[in-house]
């Protein structure tokens, strides 16, 4: 359901107005308006090329829109031609490449942006990971030295780590074994309650979305079909 009527910015979640992107005659976000309040889990299902990865790079500042505007905490972050940069938008992201840092271990590339904490607390948080992410034994790895699944286990790992505001994770759960699906999406759900994170979850599996939990979006040609 596209909401024809929004109150003012509010500072307590995530929104979109009238929000469109296109790369050259493909209208991947059309007019989209949508809003995602603070700690709710927000599932976006649909298939291939109907607009819900570009959506999240709008959200995430990697894409300019064309048309309308992103708000984050109450503040316009995105508006055509103008955006802040991804790492000033309090997000963790997960896309469909994995994107590690080749230079860097598993570890390394686990811990990288998380601050804040003590040495001990980093150690602590990363065994943690590591066993929830079914990486144990790898953290001296480097992204060369993983497979696949791995690799976007790591990339999860990473984005959990620093316990952002916001949660952003793009079919995360790619080439994951049923068992370790449910393992994984536990951690996920776990992790975004105990920091009060917003969670927007895309997959094109129906029955995964429903694991995930929280609200349901359907996308399709860059709209919202069902809510």
């Amino acid at each position: 359901m596209v909401m024809a009527r929004l109150s003012p910015w509010r500072g307590d979640m995530i929104t979109v107005r009238n929000l469109s992107k296109s790369f050259g005659s493909i209208r991947a976000v059309d007019g989209l308006t949508l809003e995602i309040p603070a700690g709710q889990t927000l599932v976006l299902q649909g298939p291939s090329g109907s607009g819900k990865t570009t959506l999240l790079r709008l959200v995430a500042g990697l894409e300019l829109p064309d048309e309308g505007e992103v708000a984050l905490a109450g503040s316009p972050v995105s508006r055509p031609g103008w955006a802040t940069p991804p790492h000033s938008r309090g997000i963790g992201m997960v896309f469909q490449r994995s994107g590690l840092w080749p230079h860097m271990t598993v570890a390394q590339n686990i811990l990288f942006g998380v601050t804040g904490i003590t040495r001990e607390q980093a150690g602590l948080q990363l065994r943690t990971l590591l066993v929830q992410a079914a990486l144990e034994g790898l953290a001296e790895r480097f992204p060369a030295q993983l497979s696949g699944g791995e690799a976007r286990r790591v990339a999860l790992a990473r984005a959990l780590a620093a316990a952002p505001q916001r949660l952003l994770l793009d079919e995360p759960l790619t080439s994951q074994d049923p068992e370790l699906k449910s393992r994984l999406l536990e951690t996920i759900r776990g992790r975004a309650r105990e920091s009060g994170a917003t969670l927007v979850y895309v997959t094109h599996d129906a029955a995964e979305a429903r694991q995930v939990g929280g609200r349901i979006v359907r996308m399709n040609r860059g709209r919202l079909e069902a809510d």
